[in-house]
Parts: structure tokens; C-alpha cells; sequence
């Protein structure tokens, strides 16, 4: 059932070496295909990166940038930073198997919105193939939409590092249904 999908389904940072077959990435992609768009535009590009050396690449150049967020982050999100353990180290670009960049194509109207939906998609499939992701949004998207050779009208919206889960870690809490919904007005 979707809503057990979609309770199951959390956050992974740390990811196990072991690898598997790529199908499992195609197949949640073919379900990503089928998330609504603005004018059915279909504005989303998936690539696959597994070399070793280019997810060394992409994690350096992140992490270059994310040293400086870091040093300039204050208040609640350093707070909260600090309390999730969130550095600017991500060892994830190069743990997982697989990343999956996921960019848009800005031509298209809704180009974000129909990108993010998919996105949301693909998460899903990704639970109920028993893979793990989180969604990383880098800082340098323009730089590493560049290194792959991306066309300018490609947006990098997000990174998803894909594998299996190195812990056993559980889900944050959501909210209650009465915290986020309503009838007829706020």
C-alpha cells in the first residue's frame, strides 16, 4: 500500500558498499516518468552516476562549497545542524553506489514544481525497492551540472545518493494529519 511506502520511507546518510543491479534505478525512474507536469512538458532528466572517480569529483566540489555554508550558517539551522549532526562532509557522494542527478529543464512552464513531483516519485519506488536516498540539493548546481556536461537549460535540482542503508536508524516524526490540513479556511 502507498501510505505504508510512504510511512517506511526516512532519510540515509550512511550507505553500505555493496552494489546491485542498476534495473532497480531504471525501473523507479519509470515511475518517476509517470508524475504530472505543467502542460505535460515531462521537464525532468535523470542521470546515472556510478564511476568512482566522478563521484569523487562531484563530492570535492561540494564539499568546497559546503565548508563555507557552514562557516556562515547561524541561528535555528545551525541549531539544528548541530543537533542532527549535519557537517559539510558528504561522505554519501561517494558511499553509495549509484548517484542519481536529477535536473530540469527550464524551458518548460513548471519546470521545478513537475521536476520536484517526480522527485517525490521516485522516492517512493526507490522504498519499495528496498533502496535507501536522501535528497541533496548541492550548493555548486551550476558547477556540477557543468562537470557532466549538462546543457544550459538543465537545472540540477538534486542528488540522490542510492544504496542500501548502513544503519537502522528510524524515521523523524511527522506531523499529525490536524497539524497540516483543513476545511473550507485556515
Amino acid at each position: 500500500m502507498l501510505l505504508d511506502l510512504a510511512k517506511s520511507r526516512r532519510t540515509v546518510r550512511k550507505f553500505k558498499s555493496e552494489g546491485f543491479p542498476v534495473d532497480k534505478i531504471i525501473r523507479c525512474i519509470e515511475v518517476a516518468k509517470e508524475a504530472p507536469s505543467g502542460i505535460n512538458k515531462q521537464p525532468w532528466y535523470f542521470l546515472i552516476v556510478k564511476d568512482p572517480e566522478k563521484k569523487r569529483e562531484i563530492r570535492r566540489r561540494c564539499e568546497k562549497f559546503e565548508r563555507n555554508l557552514h562557516r556562515r550558517v547561524r541561528g535555528e539551522l545551525k541549531e539544528w545542524m548541530e543537533k542532527e549532526n549535519i557537517t559539510w562532509r558528504k561522505d554519501f557522494l561517494e558511499e553509495a553506489p549509484y548517484l542519481v542527478m536529477i535536473f530540469s529543464d527550464i524551458r518548460a512552464p513548471y519546470s521545478r514544481e513537475s521536476t520536484w513531483l517526480a522527485v517525490g516519485y521516485f522516492l517512493l519506488a526507490l522504498e519499495e525497492e528496498g533502496l535507501s536516498s536522501l535528497t541533496y540539493t548541492p550548493p555548486p548546481a551550476r558547477e556540477i551540472a557543468e562537470m557532466v556536461n549538462a546543457p544550459r537549460y538543465y537545472r540540477l535540482e538534486t542528488i540522490l545518493p542510492v544504496g542500501y542503508p548502513k544503519d537502522g536508524g528510524r524515521k523523524k516524526r511527522r506531523k499529525e494529519l490536524q497539524e497540516i490540513m483543513g476545511f473550507d479556511s485556515f
